[in-house]
């Protein structure tokens, strides 16, 4: 060993040892940050199925794919990442000899063969995902950038590390080459003996660059050791394990899609009969509130923006980003740590729990953090804004996007439940609907007994549960639908295309009440429980003695739909749901329903969020589309599981939208500038959302917004829905 080899050997040594010890104390600070967090018992079910779908999704890259080239070199920088690692610890070899090699693998030509083509693959990705990255900056011209609000040092940083450790992996190589100590033939290495060939034979130069790479290496773990909320590193260890705790591994959309996580307290769900405000977490007020998940969720954001670049706030000038919302949580938790991990906090009474004995040594930043409140204005010192807060329309866009799995709509709503719940304190508009829902047991406040008003002049009886012997299929009419003047053309023409193709069904009429998707979705767990024991009581009844498979129910509102078949069984209503387009669907393909009059004028289709991205019914709407229109279906640009949202979800149908532009203006601009005449719908607030913005834009003699269902009602029955459509005027 020359005098070369020691000092670089000397050099590595130390520099790894502060690096290693740097970790190992952020690795359990993060940890101890983690564990703040309330329980969370149900992430530890079916660790066989979590662990084959965190191999799937991180191995497959099955989200990050759906970004294409960002996907593809992603995955290669990822594999770089991982299998070149070995090359790193190789380096260690190469520093004191010149001709040094991992044991056993380090002279196999596979080893040497596969590593070249990881290196190349890996330099390439990453030059791509630099390329994006700047492109997409946020202080380029032309709007804003998913990377708006992103620490962006952090990612050029680790950018350039990776592209230098590859550069100096291929250097060490070709120093190997000039100086005859490399193994690995031309044709397995043909890169590195390229290189080789154009290098100096300096006996040291293997030592150096490998020390080089090591310093690199290592500076990178110091670096992020120092910045435990450096999300875009850490993310790569993080992931997995977040990905592997996903609420439910084996759901093919997002996990925290469909359903909401159970309003919970101690890792229990909270039962309202017996609670107590005093000893019950009702929502999340403080950030250690929020599950050990949710703490897990912050800290593996790796800020890449996809969630912003997809919500239909932030792209319509409102102040909620999700990114920046969990950025914002992991500050804060961080940055709040040392306080709670000296034992402070405050009870559910808002009493300090800790002594001034315990909080004498925190420092003063920590103490200052602990009294910012988790949700108030700037000038309240608030850690997330009320703007940002109600400016959800929970569509699910974050969630769906999100390559490692945070459950944005869950944190948003679990605060808002505490807002609503305890401080009572929301928009103030919203409060006439949740009365409503209280009084009435409908948004609008209608009367009860005009629930069967739509029934009137259809040419048919529309039987009633416990007035017929049986029934296939329960019809789950809804608020929207038997109420709402546009929706209950809908509710005529699904009534009426069941009873053309001879389909048994029954509604519960009067005894039906509002599903209380609102009031879950606005924080007031509350109401929805009592709607929802009231439902499942009177569904079950209506069912009795049926097995789960023959408890059918068809529901034309996708917020219905969403929360009987998803929601329901966390009260004990297991039934088999279907949305109206998919029962339409199966009708028209079995031959019971048959289109005789195709409808022209051009089509497009606008994929509700809690049909489309929340419940992956995509198809069976466009399939029905397909039988009844002339010619092709024409799509809109953001379609499927990208649908951009109409804004009236997350109870934002009863909450006035005074920040930005309105959302269903800009879906409606979209809708109209693909020339399409009819822009079809299947969820009555979507209908309402674009029939509202299609007449603000002056276009209402245009294009209409209709349902799939009359779309198809007027292709099976042109007659009789010409006539429907003169019976029923649009309310505006």
């Amino acid at each position: 060993m020359g005098s070369v080899q020691i000092v670089a050997t000397i050099l590595a040594a130390a520099i790894t040892a502060v690096a290693v010890w740097l970790a190992v104390r952020a690795v359990m600070q993060m940890t101890a940050v983690i564990r703040l967090g309330q329980p969370a018992p149900e992430r530890f079910t079916d660790k066989g199925a979590r662990t084959k779908n965190m191999l799937v999704e991180t191995a497959g890259h099955t989200r990050m794919l759906k970004w294409g080239l960002v996907g593809a070199a992603h995955w290669f920088v990822m594999v770089a990442f991982i299998v070149l690692s070995l090359l790193v610890l190789e380096a260690y070899f190469e520093v004191v000899s010149t001709g040094g090699e991992l044991p056993i693998i380090g002279h196999w030509t596979a080893f040497g063969l596969a590593t070249e083509i990881i290196g190349v693959l890996g330099l390439v990705g990453i030059l791509v995902l630099m390329g994006i990255r700047l492109r997409n900056r946020p202080s380029r011209p032309g709007g804003r950038s998913r990377f708006t609000g992103s620490t962006m040092w952090q990612g050029y940083f680790v950018e350039w590390v990776v592209l230098l450790v590859l550069i100096f992996g291929f250097l060490i190589r070709g120093f190997k080459v000039a100086t005859d100590h490399f193994e690995y033939p031309v044709w397995a290495t043909p890169v590195s003996h390229a290189l080789g060939n154009s290098l100096p034979a300096w006996e040291a130069g293997v030592s150096v660059a490998a020390l080089i790479k090591i310093v690199i290496s290592m500076t990178w773990l110091i670096v992020i050791s120092l910045n435990v909320t450096m999300g875009v590193a850490w993310h790569r260890f993080l992931a997995f394990f977040n990905i592997f705790f996903k609420r439910e591994p084996a759901r093919p959309a997002g996990s925290g899609l469909g359903a909401l996580r159970p309003m919970t307290s101690n890792g229990k769900p909270l039962d309202f009969e017996e609670a107590d405000p005093e000893k019950d977490q009702f929502g999340v007020a403080q950030v250690e509130q929020f599950t050990w998940k949710g703490l897990l969720d912050f800290s593996t954001c790796t800020e890449c923006g996809r969630c912003q670049s997809q919500c239909p706030a932030w792209n319509t000038g409102k102040p909620l980003s999700p990114k920046l919302l969990v950025l914002s949580l992991r500050e804060h938790a961080y940055a709040k740590a040392p306080y709670l991990l000296a034992g402070g906090g405050k009870d559910l009474t808002g009493e300090e729990k800790a002594t001034a004995a315990q909080l004498a040594h925190v420092d003063v930043l920590a103490l200052a953090e602990a009294d910012k409140p988790l949700i108030g204005t700037a000038e309240e010192g608030g850690v997330i804004d009320p703007d940002v807060l109600w400016s959800c329309t929970t569509c699910g866009a974050c969630v769906e996007q999100c390559p490692v799995d945070i459950e944005h709509v869950d944190h948003i709503v679990d605060m808002r439940r505490y807002q609503v719940l305890i401080e009572s304190s929301f928009p103030s508009e919203a409060g006439v609907m949740l009365r409503n829902l209280e009084n009435k047991g409908n948004p609008w406040g209608a009367p009860q007994n005009t629930r069967e008003d739509w029934t009137k002049g259809l040419g048919f009886e529309v039987p009633r549960v416990g007035e017929v012997d049986d029934f296939e299929y329960l019809f789950w009419v809804g608020c929207a639908g038997a109420f709402e003047d546009r929706a209950k053309k809908t509710t005529r023409a699904v009534a009426t295309l069941l009873n053309e193709a001879g389909v048994s069904f029954a509604i519960l009429g009067e005894g039906e009440t509002c599903s209380g998707d609102p009031a879950r979705r606005i924080g007031n767990e509350f109401v929805f429980q009592m709607l929802a024991q009231q439902n499942v009581e009177t569904l079950n009844e209506a069912f009795e003695g049926r097995e789960t498979s023959k408890r059918k129910i068809v529901a034309t509102c996708p917020h219905c739909f969403n929360t009987l078949g998803n929601e329901y069984g966390q009260l004990g209503g297991e039934f088999e749901v279907v949305h109206h387009t998919q029962l339409l669907a199966h009708l028209v393909a079995t031959g019971k329903l048959t289109p005789v009059q195709p409808v022209d004028g051009g089509v497009t289709y606008h994929d509700p969020c809690y049909l489309g991205r929340h419940n992956r019914v995509f198809a069976p709407p466009r399939e029905v589309l397909g039988s009844a229109v002339e010619g092709e279906l024409t799509e809109m640009p953001r379609n499927s599981e990208r649908s951009f949202c109409c804004g009236a979800g997350g109870a934002r149908m009863w909450m006035e939208e005074k920040i930005g532009k309105r959302i269903n203006v800009e879906r409606v601009e979209e809708a109209m500038a693909t020339g399409a005449k009819t822009v079809a719908v299947g969820c009555p607030f979507c209908s309402t959302m674009l029939s509202d913005g299609v007449n603000g834009k002056g276009a209402g003699e245009q294009v209409e917004v209709i349902d799939v269902a009359s779309v198809l009602l007027r292709s099976v029955k042109p007659e009789q829905a010409q006539g429907d459509k003169e019976a029923e005027p649009v309310a505006g």
